[in-house]
């Protein structure tokens, strides 16, 4: 028993703690927002469910049975126009107020978890769990459980005040009725273990409706568009998806019959047997003792029967409130996730050397070891190649140098530092990179090209000449927009495309934009037939004059044009030095240089 009493009390310590985080982000995000949610449930409840229906019938009833004159009526009838009025007013009001700042509201809880988002660590997004928070966490967004748990919170709120004060009436008339509606506590209780096992249940299906938005997104796609329509991959994401929702039907089907049953108790024990109940006693006193008015006895049926209905809803809010605050608690599982490739307070200076001393590195979850022992320095201004098979370690060397990972020993040192002495961003914007995955954005050219907001002149010229330096200046300035031309059509009808290495020498143009001590260019030309390539190095070359530039390849054109060549396999350096000292050598730089050369000359007499 111990055990199950620890868990329980950490399960509803737990929850609590989430609906203080809940409604912290709501007044953090939306202030205002949710008294307006508290106004307009209890103008509702209140106003209907104890004035309308409780108070102005039974003073309406009792002028009835004394005999009150006509404009004891009309007073009545006015006073309770006015209260309606007002109610209404106020529903309208608080009505639209939640309507223009719900927009608000998810703006900026929208840019809070798209800033967590691009914060976390590159591991995380390599992590299937990671990936099962971060969708519970956006469910607050998409699964409008924002909407829900402050509907749920008012309906408390504005239920309890209305409950006090039927329950005030009621005892007024015969406290026994409240013993016959305490049996509704059953319907509390029911709805928190629904709650409970809606969480549990949802929880559950996750990684399998991530599965299955993952198939309906690729279908629609364009990047997959053509090995959609040429294979029979088709077929095997269809069955990805009839497997996922398999799976959530059976856990659905392994709940469903509990949450039944529950249904079944709470319908019983807060609808039917209290009602009737309450109905029988109090006609035993109306017909048979003869000791309840008949103003008491309409409106008592009233006033039970909106109890009832206030006791069920409670209920439901509850078990509604407990399931809600536990998407906020994924949300803040997401939020309080804390990187583990943290930086330190020092500015980074302007690049002297950057050095690699016996880095070991092996990635979660993997058996064999990308990078070991690996050493290497560069000095300013130096044109660096590393070349060398797929799966050398060539761009986990980047990743590291980047920040997106520490090592698991060794050190890496910016100008004779730890790099985890300084600021990550400080050193980053130290940097510029293109990366061999590159990606074009559904924006204008100009802001693909600066990755922000082109607004000046200066921004425009910046923005040219780095597309000249890229190459790609004439083809972008003969589209019908210029650079102001969407990529894709997406969300632009005048939007175009540009071809893979085309999209190449756009990203390369990132790199010309910006203010910068060293490049790392991982696969730059991957997208590049071998001349066009070895022409794209010749203009990086020239533009990075006094620049220090890494050059990251298992294609040997930049190896030629390079100062220093370090050569990758398994993880380490096994070679190094200029072309002409490592093709004296003979090695396995030769050996590559060689074989490739040779097929760039046999391409040269297919083209001819």
């Amino acid at each position: 028993m111990k055990p199950n009493k620890k868990t329980n009390k950490k399960e509803r310590l737990k929850t609590f703690r989430d609906m203080l985080y809940a409604l912290k982000i709501c007044v953090q995000c939306a202030p205002l927002l949710l008294t307006a949610h508290f106004l307009t449930q209890t103008a509702y409840w209140f106003f209907t469910g104890f004035i309308q229906e409780i108070l102005f019938l039974k003073l309406l009833l009792q002028l009835v049975e004394t005999g009150g004159s006509f404009k004891e009526y009309a007073i009545l009838v006015l006073i309770f126009a006015g209260a309606g009025l007002l109610a209404k007013a106020t529903d309208c009001i608080t009505d639209y107020f939640v309507c223009t700042r719900m927009k608000y509201f998810y703006k900026n809880l929208n840019k809070r978890i798209f800033k967590k988002a691009v914060e976390v660590d590159m591991s995380c997004y390599e992590d299937p769990e990671f990936y099962d928070k971060y969708k519970r966490a956006t469910e607050i967004i998409t699964g409008d459980h924002f909407m829900e748990f402050t509907w749920r919170l008012s309906n408390v709120f504005a239920g309890t005040l209305t409950g006090v004060f039927l329950i005030i009436y009621i005892i007024s008339i015969d406290p026994k009725l409240l013993l016959i509606l305490s049996v509704g506590i059953f319907v509390v209780l029911a709805g928190i273990a629904i709650g409970k096992i809606d969480v549990k249940k949802d929880k559950e299906m996750t990684p399998h409706k991530r599965s299955k938005e993952y198939v309906k997104r690729t279908v629609f796609l364009k990047d997959f568009s053509k090995d959609m329509r040429t294979s029979d991959i088709f077929e095997v994401m269809l069955c990805r998806l009839r497997t996922a929702v398999e799976t959530n039907r059976a856990i659905i089907k392994k709940y469903g019959f509990k949450m039944m049953l529950l249904e079944t108790v709470s319908g019983f024990f807060g609808k039917a047997a209290p009602i009737a109940a309450s109905y029988a006693y109090a006609a035993y006193r109306f017909v048979v003792k003869q000791d309840l008015a008949i103003s008491d006895f309409s409106v008592i049926m009233t006033a039970v029967s909106n109890l009832k209905d206030v006791v069920n809803d409670l209920g439901e809010s509850i078990s509604g409130i407990k399931k809600e605050v536990a998407y906020f608690g994924n949300l803040k599982e997401f939020m309080d996730y804390e990187s583990k490739v943290t930086g330190g307070n020092k500015s980074a200076d302007e690049l002297e050397t950057l050095e690699f001393r016996n880095v070991c590195f092996t990635y979660p979850g993997a058996k064999k070891p990308s990078l070991t022992n690996l050493s290497l320095k560069i000095e300013k201004g130096e044109t660096i190649a590393v070349v060398g098979h797929n799966g050398a370690g060539k761009t986990t060397f980047v990743k590291l140098l980047l920040r997106f990972y520490d090592p698991d020993s060794g050190e890496i040192l910016y100008n004779g530092t730890n790099i985890k002495e300084y600021d990550i961003q400080s050193l980053r914007e130290r940097l510029a990179t293109v990366f061999q995955d590159y990606k074009v954005f559904a924006l204008t050219v100009d802001e693909n090209v600066l990755c922000r907001e082109s607004e000046t002149e200066n921004d425009a010229v910046t923005a040219e000449k780095a597309l000249k330096a890229a190459g790609i200046h004439d083809r972008i300035m003969a589209m019908p927009e210029g650079r102001q031309t969407v990529f894709t059509r997406e969300f632009d009808e005048k939007g175009t495309g540009l071809s893979g290495g085309e999209q190449q020498k756009l990203c390369a143009a990132r790199m010309f934009a910006k203010d910068f001590d060293f490049a790392i260019l991982d696969e730059p030309s991957s997208a590049l037939d071998p001349i066009a390539e070895y022409k794209m190095y010749e203009s990086l070359i020239e533009a990075t004059k006094n620049k220090t530039v890494i050059y990251i390849s298992h294609r040997l054109s930049s190896a030629v044009l390079s100062d220093k060549i370090y050569v990758f396999a398994d993880g380490s350096v096994i070679e190094c030095g200029t072309h002409d000292e490592l093709m004296a050598a003979g090695g396995s730089y030769c050996e590559m240089f060689t074989l490739q050369a040779s097929s760039y000359k046999d391409e040269e007499r297919s083209v001819s």
